[in-house]
C-alpha cells in the first residue's frame, strides 16, 4: 500500500524543517530554536522508523521508533515553546533539565525492554502491532503518557496562546497565522491514538505528513521578514 511510504516524505519535510530551525538558531541563538530543532530531529527519526518497519524488521529501529515517535518528540517540541513563552529563565532551565533526565531514563528503559519479533508483520502499521512485540513496564507506560501530555499542552497550548497575544495586540498578523498553523499541525500527529483505535492506523501516516507540513508552513509564516517590516512601519 502506497500509504506506508508517506513517512519517508514526512521525514524529508521534517528534516528540511529542522535544517531551517537550526539555521535560524545559528543566527539568533534562541534556546527555543535549539529545543525545536531537537524535537524535529526526533520527529524525523520516528517517521523514518515507521517506513523502515513497513519494509523490514529491525530490533534497533523498533526501539528508535518507540523512543522518538511515541515518547520524546512532542515533549522536546513543547520544551521549545516553554523557552519561548516563559519569562523566568530558571523555570525553563529546570523543566529542560527534568526533561533531559526523563529522556535519559526513557532511553535506558527502552534499551533493556524485551522484544519478541515472532509476530512481526511488515504489512501492518507498527503503531498497531508494537504492543504484541515489545514488553512495556508500568513506568514506561506512565512516562509515555506524561511526556505526551506535557508536549501536547506546551506545544499546542503555547502556539494558541502566542496567536492570541499577537491578535489581541493587533500586531504581526503573520505570526498570528503562523502560530495557528503550528497549533493545527501539531494536532494531527496528536490524534494518532484516535486513528489507531478506530482502525485507521495507516492514515496516521497521512496525519503525520499533514502535521509536519502545516507546522513548517507556520514556522515560515511566523518568521517571515514581512512581519518584521510591518512592525517597523507601525513603530515609525
Amino acid at each position: 500500500m502506497i500509504l506506508k511510504y508517506l513517512p519517508f516524505i514526512s521525514t524529508l519535510v521534517t528534516l528540511l524543517f529542522a535544517w531551517s530551525v537550526f539555521s535560524r538558531y545559528s543566527l539568533k541563538r534562541g534556546t527555543h530554536l535549539l529545543m525545536w530543532g531537537i524535537g524535529l530531529v526526533l520527529f524525523a527519526a520516528g517517521t523514518f522508523a515507521e517506513s523502515f518497519l513497513a519494509l523490514a524488521w529491525s530490533d534497533f529501529i523498533l526501539r528508535l521508533w518507540y523512543l522518538s515517535g511515541a515518547m520524546l518528540t512532542a515533549a522536546w517540541l513543547g520544551q521549545g515553546t516553554v523557552y519561548l513563552l516563559v519569562r523566568r529563565e530558571k523555570v525553563a532551565h529546570a523543566s529542560a533539565a527534568a526533561l533531559a533526565v526523563i529522556s535519559i531514563l526513557s532511553i535506558v528503559l527502552i534499551a533493556i525492554a524485551k522484544i519478541d519479533p515472532s509476530t512481526f508483520d511488515p504489512h501492518i502499521a507498527i503503531s498497531t502491532q508494537y504492543k504484541t512485540m515489545m514488553e512495556r513496564t508500568g513506568l514506561v507506560t506512565l512516562l509515555t503518557i506524561l511526556l505526551n501530555i506535557y508536549g501536547t499542552i506546551t506545544l499546542i497550548g503555547g502556539a494558541i496562546y502566542s496567536a492570541y497575544l499577537f491578535w489581541r495586540k493587533q500586531v504581526l498578523p503573520h505570526r498570528v497565522i503562523g502560530n495557528i498553523l503550528i497549533a493545527v499541525g501539531a494536532m494531527f500527529p496528536a490524534a494518532a491514538g484516535t486513528l489507531i483505535k478506530v482502525g485507521l492506523s495507516d492514515y496516521l501516516y497521512v496525519s503525520e505528513l499533514i502535521g509536519a507540513a502545516l507546522m513548517f508552513a507556520g514556522f515560515i509564516a511566523a518568521t517571515s521578514p514581512q512581519a518584521v517590516k510591518q512592525t517597523q512601519a507601525a513603530t515609525a
